[in-house]
């Protein structure tokens, strides 16, 4: 990860605090469940915790660390789980101790190569590496259709370069581990208008493009969101894929 996706993250950790999507609980079940012993884990990329309390209830120690230091601090305490501020490329836990490494919708920042380093280095026998990324919401033809548009038009040239694994849905990300098949379960919220537009504005591309005009990113399409969104709530699904192995 770059220092310049670090210090997005540092501006947008209030939003991801609030806006960002809660994981299916048998998502983090399952990957649980692949384990042969639940003593250590080492989530790196975890942000502000959004899915550190669901593996405090499967491990015993949970060690969840992010680079940007503004998500750490909002990230809610939890027995079991010690939060520090680090990338992928390094831990302090000690030699072959975990049992699993764990990283939801961060991956594509990581240095793959040295991460799978890291990750030998401290990998149990039999560990496991589950990384898992959600694509753009889907809600209605015509709510994709403004959401597609702000992607891929409003946001064009905005993106950091990792953004490209989640248009692929993680199938061209390196990962250098005894892969198994497994199924994901998507995202899903039952979400109002501004939840939706509090969400697109964690877009790191909207950082971006608010250094490049001035202006946030969201309000080029507002209007026509809220037009087409109607009143009331939506369910709001996100196409969820994950790629897991374990470490030989």
């Amino acid at each position: 990860m770059s220092k310049e996706i670090h210090k997005r993250f540092d501006r947008l950790a209030d939003g991801y605090a609030r806006y960002r999507p809660v994981c299916p609980p048998e998502l983090v079940q399952q990957i649980a469940m692949a384990c042969s012993r639940h003593t250590q884990a080492w989530e790196p990329g975890c942000g502000s915790g959004q899915i550190t309390h669901m593996l405090a209830e499967h491990f015993q120690h949970v060690l969840a660390t992010d680079p940007a230091a503004s998500a750490i601090e909002r990230a809610p305490q939890c027995d079991g789980v010690r939060f520090a501020v680090g990338d992928a490329s390094h831990c302090d836990l000690p030699n072959h101790s975990v049992n699993l490494i764990v990283s939801a919708q961060a991956a594509h920042w990581f240095d793959m190569q040295t991460f799978a380093t890291e990750v030998r280095r401290v990998a149990a026998d039999g560990a496991v590496v589950a990384v898992w990324c959600y694509d753009r919401p889907r809600v209605t033809d015509a709510i994709d259709e403004v959401v597609d548009h702000f992607y891929f038009e409003v946001l064009r040239g905005c993106w950091d370069d990792g953004r490209r694994h989640i248009d692929t849905r993680y199938s061209d990300l390196v990962f250098p581990f005894d892969e198994r098949q497994v199924e994901s379960p998507n995202y899903t919220a039952t979400w109002s208008i501004d939840d939706m537009l509090g969400y697109l504005g964690t877009w790191s591309a909207g950082d971006t493009f608010y250094e490049q005009t001035g202006r946030r990113a969201v309000a080029e399409i507002e209007a026509q969101l809220r037009l087409v969104w109607g009143m009331g709530v939506q369910e709001v699904q996100w196409p969820t894929a994950m790629r897991l192995g374990v470490v030989s």
